[in-house]
C-alpha cells in the first residue's frame, strides 16, 4: 500500500532504491532473475525489483529452490511460484534441489544445500539468459555471517563477509535491514513465509543470529550495523591485498620458483600468493586453511631440512637447492 500523499512507506522505499542500483547495471530488455524463498528478505526484493523494473525496461522473473528438506515444501515451493506470478514476474521457475555430498552435521547439511542452491541459480540463469541473480541477503546476514568468520578465527577475506557482486550474483539488500524488509512487505500487503528452520539452533547461523541479539542486548544496538561497516572496509583491504598476490603469482613465472622471491613478498601478500599456487596446482580451495599456507610459508621462512608439506588435494609441498615445488607425489607400482 502506499501512502495517502503517494508516497512509498519508508521501508518500501528504502529496498526499492536499493535494488534499482542493482538494476541500473542492466540495458533494456536485460532479465534479472531474484532468488526467492518465500521468506520476508526475498519476498520484499522480488517486489521492489518488479516495481523498480519498468522505468528501467527490464524484465524481472524468479527462482524458487526447494531443497526437500522438510514435509511439505513442494507445496509452500509451488505457493511461493504462483505469488510471485501474481506479481507479475516471467519467467517463475521452481526447482527441486536437494542437497548432496558431505553431510556431517549441519554445517555439512548448511555447506550442501548452499551448494546445490548455487548450482540450481545458475542452471536457471543460463537457461533463460539472465544478466544478474539478485539474491535477498540483508545488513543482519552480513554481521552475522562477520561474527561467524570471528569465531572461527578466519582472515581478512571471511571477515569481509559476504560481496555486493560477483559474477551475475547481486545482494543489493545489504544496506537494508531485516526489520525494513519485513515492514516493506507488511506496508505492500505482502505475506511472507517463515522457514522454521531459521530457527533451529543446530545451524551455525541461527545460534550467531541469537548471540548478536544477545550481545546487542548487552553493548547496545548498532553492533549489527557496526560488523556490517567493518565487513566493507576489510573487503577494500582484502581486494587490494588480492590484486597485489595475483601481480606476484604472475611474475613469480613457472614452478620451481625460487625461495628468495617469494620471501621477499610481505608476508599478508605471501599467504595469499601460497593460496593461489595451492590452487592452481589443484588442490581444493574450500579445502585449504591458513595452517596449510603457514606450512608452507614455514619453507621459506624456518628452513631446517624437514620434508614435504602434505596438503589437500594429494599435493606435496617441496624445498630443494633453493626452490620450491608444488607437485603430486610420484605413484609407486
Amino acid at each position: 500500500m502506499t501512502r495517502a500523499w503517494g508516497r512509498p512507506h519508508p521501508a518500501v522505499a528504502a529496498v526499492r532504491s536499493a535494488v534499482r542500483a542493482a538494476l541500473a547495471e542492466c540495458d533494456p530488455g536485460d532479465l534479472a532473475l531474484v532468488a526467492c524463498s518465500g521468506g520476508a528478505d526475498s519476498l520484499a526484493l522480488a517486489d521492489a525489483a518488479r516495481q523498480a523494473s519498468g522505468p528501467a525496461g527490464v524484465r524481472v522473473g524468479a527462482v524458487v529452490v526447494d531443497h526437500g528438506l522438510q514435509g511439505g515444501s513442494r507445496e509452500v515451493a509451488d505457493t511461493v511460484g504462483r505469488r510471485l506470478a501474481d506479481l507479475g514476474l516471467d519467467p517463475v521457475q521452481v526447482v527441486s534441489c536437494p542437497p548432496t555430498g558431505p553431510g556431517g552435521g549441519s554445517g555439512g547439511l548448511e555447506a550442501a544445500a548452499r551448494a546445490a542452491r548455487y548450482r540450481a541459480l545458475d542452471a536457471a540463469a543460463d537457461e533463460h539468459g539472465a544478466r544478474l541473480v539478485l539474491l535477498g541477503h540483508t545488513r543482519d546476514d552480513q554481521a552475522e555471517q562477520v561474527l561467524l568468520g570471528l569465531a572461527r578465527g578466519s582472515g581478512a577475506r571471511s571477515l569481509a563477509g559476504m560481496p555486493p557482486a560477483r559474477g551475475r550474483y547481486r545482494r543489493p539488500l545489504l544496506v537494508v535491514t531485516r526489520a525494513q524488509t519485513r515492514a516493506a512487505c507488511a506496508a505492500e500487503g505482502l505475506t511472507w513465509w517463515d522457514d522454521p528452520m531459521n530457527e533451529d539452533p543446530a545451524f551455525a547461523r541461527v545460534r550467531a543470529r541469537r548471540a548478536l541479539a544477545d550481545l546487542e542486548a548487552q553493548l547496545g544496538p548498532g553492533l549489527g550495523a557496526a560488523l556490517a561497516r567493518s565487513a566493507a572496509q576489510l573487503r577494500e583491504d582484502a581486494d587490494h591485498l588480492d590484486t597485489l598476490a595475483d601481480g606476484a603469482v604472475a611474475g613469480l613465472g613457472a614452478a620451481p620458483w625460487r625461495v628468495e622471491a617469494l620471501a621477499a613478498l610481505p608476508r599478508a601478500v605471501r599467504t595469499r600468493t601460497w593460496r593461489r599456487l595451492l590452487v592452481a596446482a589443484g588442490a581444493p580451495a574450500g579445502q585449504l586453511s591458513s595452517r596449510h599456507t603457514d606450512a608452507c610459508d614455514r619453507l621459506l621462512t624456518h628452513w631446517h631440512g624437514q620434508g614435504a608439506v602434505h596438503v589437500p588435494g594429494g599435493l606435496r609441498v617441496r624445498r630443494s637447492g633453493g626452490r620450491v615445488s608444488i607437485a603430486r607425489p610420484d605413484r609407486v607400482d
